[in-house]
């Protein structure tokens, strides 16, 4: 449970560490708090490798789709921004206290999404203790998720990131925001996100299909330029997590 603010402590500048610690020990027990105040004083080389997760919802939706893309993104990051994540994703309930295990979590899918009201608190806890959600529309997914997130935070709104966010310009740049990898509606691709007290803690990417762009070259025919842009906006995403 402790992996989520182990890594992110890892990452983070010092004034990031003092407002994640901050954001644990209100919404943790007391004793996991101690657990991960322990932690956090070992040396980091004793830190293993770190854990990814593709979220398992409810509802019917296809959460298990893109199954290449994950393995295929965390290869990437390894070979290019010097991260050590296992390189076969874990997969994780929504209301699963597993969940804090992971500083990011990745949803995909087609079609519907459901979150009981406990789905909907644990998510929430995650997301304010510092933990990431990545979504990707496989094209049907914005109606659900857009009704569903408003159960986790009823007044906060999807806003397009502005291209100048730091999510845009980590080791890789994209100064026109969220790169376009399949086309369904004719629409610009676009990169919305959730604010909490001004930190980013979801990132939507909209008419984009940036999980199709990170699965094997087979399964769309996608040309390499475009599955590499793919993989460097989820490269950026990660490495914007541990370091935030």
């Amino acid at each position: 449970m402790v992996n989520l603010f182990r890594e992110k402590f890892k990452f983070a500048s010092q004034k990031n560490k003092v407002s994640l610690l901050n954001h644990t020990y209100c919404l943790l027990p007391f004793h996991f708090c101690l657990s991960i105040f322990a932690f956090l004083l070992l040396p980091f080389t004793f830190i293993s490798a770190q854990q990814i997760a593709i979220l398992k919802y409810n509802g019917g939706g296809d959460w298990y789709a893109n199954p290449t893309a994950l393995p295929n993104l965390i290869q990437f990051c390894n070979n290019n921004i010097k991260t050590t994540i296992k390189e076969n994703p874990e997969t994780v309930e929504v209301g699963s206290i597993d969940i804090y295990n992971y500083p990011i979590v990745f949803m995909t899918g087609h079609g519907n999404v459901i979150f009981s009201d406990d789905d909907a608190e644990n998510l929430k806890n995650y997301l304010i203790a510092g933990g990431f959600l990545h979504i990707s529309d496989n094209y049907g997914l914005d109606t659900y998720i857009r009704r569903e997130i408003k159960k986790l935070f009823p007044t906060l709104e999807f806003q397009e990131i502005p291209h100048n966010h730091p999510i845009y310009h980590q080791t890789f740049k994209f100064e026109k925001g969220t790169p376009k990898i399949h086309e369904h509606n004719n629409k610009p691709p676009q990169g919305f996100g959730l604010f909490y007290e001004g930190r980013l803690i979801c990132f939507y990417d909209y008419e984009a299909d940036l999980s199709d762009g990170w699965e094997d070259e087979e399964v769309h025919n996608d040309l390499f330029e475009i599955r590499e842009k793919a993989l460097k906006m989820g490269a950026n995403m990660i490495e914007y997590t541990f370091k935030n």
